[in-house]
């Protein structure tokens, strides 16, 4: 059974340096920082990267190549050895991957690569792997063989949709995780915070966000495109889920 940490860690999605500033000034310990949140999140850029790290948060950066499934073809674990390399240089204090097998399970080897490939670059990088694993046939026991993996924590809905509908799989993915941290995400509000740190997790990861005024209500730019605007994060929002980190006593 993991040993529940006496405090818990905060980390909010983030898609630009002013979200990252933001989610400084609202008490997170770190952000994920990535690209099309709406799809998921993607890699960010180099100039993103070094943007989002001067504002002096720890900054773990998405590795993903492109939307979709995780089952991932040999350039595309290429592509991705070279972007967290890439990422650390500029500046990341962690990255964030996963791949799957065509099987649903956990592609270890690849995995691996990655670990192997971050701490070579940074010995003290800290290596998530992303929700993935909610697409694995099994989360719980996939959870069960990080710590082999080298792998410093783990983002997880339970493998439900919302992270509070799969707490009851997240309290078993603790008790199976062993020194990797389980950070509980997907859907998440202040609101589920009291309940998902009950589940015994290390921290909670939510986008914090809200809809900016940027909508063009012209011809839309893609398929993805609605032309309703893009996500900021909020301020009061990051403030709240601190304050909700802060007040949970096990």
């Amino acid at each position: 059974m993991n040993d529940r940490p006496a405090t818990r860690s905060l980390e909010i999605a983030v898609t630009s340096p002013t979200g990252a500033a933001t989610a400084l000034s609202g008490g997170a310990d770190r952000v994920e920082l990535c690209s099309a949140l709406e799809l998921g999140g993607l890699t960010p850029s180099q100039g993103l990267v070094e943007a989002a790290v001067a504002t002096g948060l720890p900054v773990h950066v998405l590795v993903r190549c492109r939307p979709g499934g995780f089952v991932h073809d040999p350039d595309e674990v290429d592509l991705m050895e070279r972007e967290l390399v890439a990422v650390l240089r500029s500046g990341a204090t962690g990255v964030v991957v996963g791949a799957l097998r065509p099987d649903r399970t956990l592609d270890t080897a690849v995995l691996a690569r990655f670990v192997a490939a971050a701490r070579t670059e940074r010995s003290d990088a800290e290596v998530t792997l992303h929700r993935a694993i909610d697409h694995a046939v099994d989360p719980v026991a996939a959870v069960a063989g990080l710590a082999d993996l080298g792998f410093t924590r783990v983002l997880t809905s339970g493998g439900a949709p919302t992270a509070l509908a799969g707490a009851d799989t997240i309290v078993r993915m603790v008790a199976a995780a062993g020194p990797v941290q389980v950070m509980a995400g997907a859907g998440v509000t202040p609101a589920d915070v009291p309940v998902l740190l009950a589940t015994g997790a290390a921290a909670v990861h939510l986008s914090a966000k809200r809809l900016a005024d940027t909508a063009h209500g012209g011809v839309p730019m893609g398929a993805g495109d609605a032309g309703t605007g893009h996500f900021e994060t909020d301020a009061e929002v990051v403030r709240a889920a601190r304050a909700a980190v802060d007040a949970h006593r096990d």
